[in-house]
């Protein structure tokens, strides 16, 4: 017992009190895992995305042989197998077909190998152009000048009952061209 009366008397039962400081403390902690998971899931989400998803390839038409002239070279356009309900018209693929003769064709992305600025097709010089950079392909897409490194990314082509197939769901790029 404490003798002297102006001593509070300590009890060694009694818990101990918060303190501000502390409550700020683990207030801080909490606010940090929060703010840390916020911007650490995501990008493990997309760390981790590659190993679970996959592309949905798949024969695409483009229409009828007939709707392609020989020696021509075309504009189409195809719906991106992989299309939400809301991508609206950034679901339709562009690219140029050329029908060499009967049922060989080469089909190019419409994409220049520099950038990815959209080529043009120009009949009267035989040539795709990019306006970006000035870039120039041939008309079988091989590198004509300026900055690209190399010629336009073709698709796999597939002529089946008059109809002209690719294989579509992924663009044509350097990953996945057969050099």
């Amino acid at each position: 017992m404490n003798e002297d009366p102006t001593k509070p008397c300590a009890r060694q039962d009694a818990p101990k009190k918060t303190s501000r400081r502390d409550f700020l403390l683990i207030a801080g902690f909490g606010l940090n895992a929060i703010a840390g998971a916020l911007i650490g899931l995501p990008l493990i989400g997309y760390v981790l995305s590659s190993f679970f998803k996959t592309n949905k390839l798949a024969q695409i038409s483009l229409g009828p042989v007939a709707g392609f002239p020989e020696g021509k070279t075309r504009f189409a356009s195809y719906k991106n197998p992989m299309h939400r309900e809301w991508d609206g018209q950034t679901a339709d693929i562009p690219c140029w077909v050329r029908r060499i003769k009967g049922d060989e064709f080469q089909v190019f992305a419409i994409n220049c190998t520099h950038l990815g600025c959209p080529v043009r097709w120009f009949e009267e010089s035989k040539l795709f152009m990019c306006p970006c950079h000035g870039g120039a392909f041939y008309e079988d897409g091989s590198h004509a000048a300026g900055p690209p490194p190399r010629g336009l990314y073709t698709y796999e082509v597939k002529v089946e009952n008059g109809e002209l197939f690719i294989m579509g769901g992924v663009i044509p790029n350097l990953s996945n061209q057969k050099i």
